[in-house]
Order: C-alpha cells, then sequence, then structure tokens
C-alpha cells in the first residue's frame, strides 16, 4: 500500500524572499532553493514554501473580509519565549486573542496568521 504524508505546504505572499527568511529563522529551517517568484525552506520532516503571488492581499484578523484559509498552529515548549523571538524576526502579536492561555496569535510577515501553543502534544 502506498505510503501519503504531507511534504510541503506553500504560503501565498507578495515577496518569497523576506517571508522564507522568516520562517526558516523561525523554525531552525535552512533556504534550499530561490527564485524571483518560489523560495524554498527545508525543514526536519517538511518543506515549506513560499510561492509570488500577483496583486497579493494579506489575509485579515479576526475578521473575514481577506479569508486566511489556513494557519499554522506551532508547538512551542515557552509560549513567551517564541512569542519574543517571532516578534524579533518581524512577526507581530495579533491585537485580538480569543483564547490567550490556550494560544498565542501572531502574524507573519506577509500578514498571515498562525498560532503558538504549549498544548499539542509530542
Amino acid at each position: 500500500m502506498s505510503t501519503i504524508r504531507i511534504g510541503s505546504v506553500s504560503l501565498e505572499c507578495a515577496d518569497p524572499a523576506p517571508l522564507s527568511a522568516f520562517w526558516a529563522s523561525l523554525l531552525g529551517g535552512e533556504i534550499a532553493f530561490e527564485s524571483d517568484d518560489f523560495v524554498a525552506v527545508k525543514l526536519e520532516n517538511l518543506w515549506l514554501s513560499s510561492v509570488k503571488v500577483e496583486n497579493y492581499t494579506p489575509p485579515t484578523w479576526p475578521g473575514d473580509e481577506v479569508p486566511k484559509q489556513m494557519h499554522l498552529d506551532l508547538a512551542v515548549d515557552n509560549q513567551s519565549e517564541s512569542e519574543a523571538l517571532a516578534v524579533a524576526l518581524g512577526a507581530v502579536k495579533a491585537t485580538f486573542q480569543p483564547e490567550p492561555l490556550r494560544w498565542t496569535v501572531m502574524i507573519d510577515p506577509a500578514g498571515h496568521p498562525f498560532c503558538l501553543t504549549t498544548l499539542i502534544p509530542e
């Protein structure tokens, strides 16, 4: 029987290079391929790519004027230290935090919401 696994997640954006640099730094990955329209970050068990989209409009949070369509939940050991690292690398903490004791909503440099949480088991 064939094995199926997630091999890559792609994020749309206006400028792939800085977005991929952010994610590579935050997740400890490395830029494995780069062009003007596409950058691939190699992580331990996944590729995370940034893809240039003409007229890209970032998602709105928490509103739905521009739907987020998907977001990443990142498992962390220390919520406040992870938040500080994400901010130092270019993310911002979202103003609206629906359940701050469970997760912290952050916005990456291209406007994608993502969450930091200590609640995801290994």
